[in-house]
């Protein structure tokens, strides 16, 4: 049990780690390059969920952080769902879940970027 969440902490500390494997262990097997990155995108968003939430509760110093993300997550699956039962009359539950999640993947990857360049400078300026 501690091995699988030292290896869950690993890897949501570095999130371009779990991408790569998935995605050169999926060409390794299936041979679609497109297929492979997007599994890759999608196993790499609940680690990049888990490191953006403990990034943003780091440089704010609260608790806050999973439940505002999760938050965002669940407003933008109701307006996806929202403009799809608009434009087609019906939800399509698959497709939404697919879009919101790597929707996901792209604003975590920003937040990624942004909160490690935020909490590096703050380090920076707390040391010196």
């Amino acid at each position: 049990m501690e091995l699988l969440q030292n290896s869950v902490i690993t890897l949501s500390v570095i999130p371009f780690i779990p991408f790569l494997l998935v995605y050169f262990i999926s060409i390794a097997l299936k041979k679609d390059k497109k297929k492979s990155f997007l599994l890759a995108m999608d196993v790499t968003t609940l680690f990049l969920l888990l490191s953006v939430s403990a990034l943003f509760n780091i440089i704010f110093q609260n608790n806050f952080g999973f439940y505002l993300f999760l938050l965002i997550i669940l407003i933008a699956a109701g307006l996806i769902g929202g403009a799809q039962n608009r434009l087609k009359g019906k939800v399509d539950g698959k497709r939404l879940f697919r879009a919101v999640w790597r929707l996901s993947f792209l604003l975590m990857s920003i937040g990624y970027l942004v909160f490690m360049f935020v909490g590096l400078i703050q380090y920076i300026s707390q040391v010196v």
